[in-house]
């Protein structure tokens, strides 16, 4: 079923709240940004005809398995901890959300929303009613009942990257994603009514509600991992951060400051070469290439540097194989992979889990399009735990106050729509 909708915004909400009644549901929006890659603008699929929970060890095996039983639309998210099925790297910092390490599923009814035209498929005949005639929810902004805490104070944060930096100085690594966890224990939220907040305060071109078994990922990632347009795989790494500022000749200069910035030049240019050395193992011969690089893309909260690199995918090659051949994002490792993901299981103190790891969806016609998990709030509602980590590349010239200070900047839609902004301020 196709309809035309003149007012999207309202719909893309209404059918949101109507899909928040079932228990498995994956939304995903791009907040219209300007994407030569993306094929929808909004991708919601709702309940469970059938799904797969693993875990390390055999998961990609697994997938492949599930993906040849069903060959439509598979939503669900890899957790950043299956690099020890292809680099034998375990974790054994704690894990306190207790998600598994792989979740898909194929969704009863999917609603695609291009322009103004909405497709449904599945479901009564009657849903696009239901759906236009569903009250819309209220977005009073109400604080999270939450204590918010963190891993790391600043002080040890900052102990911790010179500790770092030591290993860059003796070759060996390059640079690396240190990552944080701020957390609360007991935490009671309104998981739908977050997310609009973080949607409005943050919009991106990867949002995602995530939602299954009582868990949450509310997710504002600016990031693409991977996707796959017919025998095209792209990859777009972000690396460079700098504030907004809401004076226009003020915002230009940031800008043009990022762009120049000897630092976030090196550390972009260090993962562009290890995604396309990631690459080279799916692609044919000669393909892989640098479509943008260092590009500035910029969001409501911050600006970023971003590259594109893309290859033509070997016919021997499955969608599987592709991304198991690329995971986990260059962007989230650091160069060269195995030691900085080694040195970071190290120095970090929470397991990653879902953040870092990629979320998003396969596709009939065998494309798929997954994010990077980051500026995303986890949330197991039977153990009321909530998580959420920010990091920041670490290199030989990294300052480790401005690296603690870009974190809380990474974080700040999150914080403020937990009401904890005030609580770390940018200082």
């Amino acid at each position: 079923m196709i309809i035309k909708v003149t007012d999207i915004s309202s719909f893309k909400q209404k059918a949101l709240k109507w899909a928040n009644n079932y228990d498995v549901l994956c939304y995903l929006d791009s907040n219209n940004f300007n994407d030569q890659y993306g094929k929808f603008d909004v991708l919601i699929a709702a309940g469970a005809k059938t799904e797969l929970t693993a875990y390390t060890g055999t998961a990609f095996e697994q997938l492949s398995k599930f993906r040849y039983e069903n060959h439509g639309f598979m939503f669900g998210f890899f957790g950043y901890d299956l690099k020890y099925e292809t680099e034998k790297l375990p974790s054994i910092n704690a894990d306190r959300l207790n998600f598994p390490d792989l979740y898909f599923f194929v969704p009863e009814i999917i609603i695609t929303i291009k322009g103004k035209n909405v497709e449904i498929t599945g479901g009564p005949d009657n849903l696009a009613d239901t759906i236009q005639n569903t009250p819309l929810s209220s977005t009073k902004k109400s604080a999270p009942s939450i204590s918010l805490k963190q891993r790391f104070s600043k002080e040890e944060y900052i102990d911790t990257v010179e500790k770092i930096k030591t290993h860059i100085s003796r070759g060996d690594i390059y640079v690396t994603n240190f990552c944080q966890e701020f957390f609360s224990e007991n935490a009671v939220m309104d998981p739908l009514l977050v997310y609009l907040h973080l949607h409005e305060s943050s919009p991106t071109p990867f949002s995602s509600f995530f939602k299954w078994a009582g868990n949450y990922i509310i997710c504002a990632s600016p990031e693409r991992f991977l996707a796959k347009r017919d025998g095209k795989l792209i990859s777009q790494p972000i690396k460079g951060t700098a504030r907004r500022d809401g004076n226009q000749k003020t915002d230009q200069l940031i800008i043009n400051e990022l762009r120049n910035h000897p630092k976030e030049l090196q550390e972009n240019v260090m993962i562009v070469d290890l995604v396309r050395n990631d690459l080279t193992h799916s692609a044919k011969a000669g393909t892989v290439k640098a479509e943008e690089l260092f590009g500035i893309h910029s969001f409501n909260q911050v600006h970023q540097m971003v590259s594109t690199v893309v290859c033509e995918m070997r016919n021997d090659i499955s969608c599987i194989d592709a991304i198991k051949n690329t995971f986990p994002m260059g962007s989230m490792t650091g160069a060269p992979k195995i030691n900085a993901m080694r040195l970071m299981e190290q120095y970090e103190r929470t397991k990653r889990g879902a953040y870092s790891g990629a979320l998003g969806y396969f596709s009939p016609d065998g494309d798929f399009d997954f994010n990077v998990i980051i500026r995303s709030i986890l949330y197991n509602t039977d153990r009321k735990y909530l998580s959420f980590q920010v990091g920041s590349a670490i290199t030989y010239h990294a300052d480790a106050a401005k690296e603690y200070e870009e974190c809380l900047l990474k974080a700040k839609a999150i914080l403020e729509v937990l009401g904890q902004v005030a609580n770390y301020p940018l200082s």
